[in-house]
């Protein structure tokens, strides 16, 4: 039997919005959620702007994640964060392996490995980002790259700690782009990324676990992907930014 996941919706703010600003939104935002029960929301501002997050959101059912994190916990590492760091802001998730963070600043998996384990052992969810590049859909090779993608970042995980993953899939040609997967393309690399947890772990972690939809997602696209039975909701980029059309979405989630 299917488990029943609720739809889950993440807002990724890349370096847009100071701590003023977030604080602004995350109030107006959980004002226009303030009667959705049914979708996890969750707000990934700068890391400057996460304790304004924080405190906009306290009491509400909105969840704050970092973009990113250092692996350890600390040390001489200028410019870094820490899970631990992170955890002690407020946040509870965490991005890992944004497709920005592997091309930008040349992360590799054994980076993304090191990071989901420290988001572990902090006890946040991390929300696991993999996907293909134009030059690798072109070339018939999108489900050899999220194999590699998924064994690496997974590696030596048990199945409980599977289950409470967020992996969120995103076709790196289909970012910031304006141009989207196809219902078909989003639901084969879906179903995909499910049959290997289902065979890497448990039928119960892979039905557990929340796979996202990372590309592009905007208000009047998301109803269609979220037909789609292995879609379970979206990390959203630019049409996060405002409010009312993060709410849009939220609402277009809702089963």
């Amino acid at each position: 039997m299917m488990a029943m996941r609720i739809p889950f919706v993440a807002a990724n703010f890349k370096m847009f919005k100071t701590a003023g600003e977030t604080f602004a939104y995350v109030q107006e935002l959980r004002e226009l959620v303030s009667r959705v029960a049914d979708v996890e929301i969750v707000v990934a501002p700068p890391f400057l702007a996460l304790p304004s997050a924080v405190d906009a959101a306290g009491g509400s059912r909105i969840g704050i994640a970092a973009q990113d994190l250092h692996w350890e916990r600390e040390g001489a590492f200028t410019g870094e964060v820490s899970a631990a760091m992170i955890k002690d802001a407020g946040a509870g998730y965490v991005l890992i392996g944004h497709s920005e963070r592997r091309r930008l600043f040349g992360e590799t998996g054994e980076v993304v490995h090191k990071k989901l384990m420290a988001a572990l052992g902090a006890d946040l969810t991390a929300i696991v980002c993999i996907g293909e590049t134009l030059d690798e859909r072109d070339g018939n090779r999108t489900t050899e790259v999220l194999d590699r993608q998924l064994d690496e970042a997974l590696a030596g995980l048990t199945a409980p700690q599977a289950a409470g993953l967020v992996v969120a899939y995103e076709p790196v040609w289909a970012i910031g782009t304006g141009r989207n997967a196809t219902p078909e393309q989003a639901g084969d690399a879906h179903a995909h990324i499910r049959g290997w947890l289902r065979e890497r772990f448990t039928p119960g972690a892979a039905e557990q676990c929340h796979i996202l939809y990372g590309g592009s997602v905007k208000p009047d696209n998301i109803r269609e992907l979220m037909a789609l039975p292995d879609v379970d909701g979206a990390l959203v980029g630019g049409a996060s930014l405002r409010a009312q059309s993060f709410f849009d979405i939220i609402t277009g989630c809702r089963r």
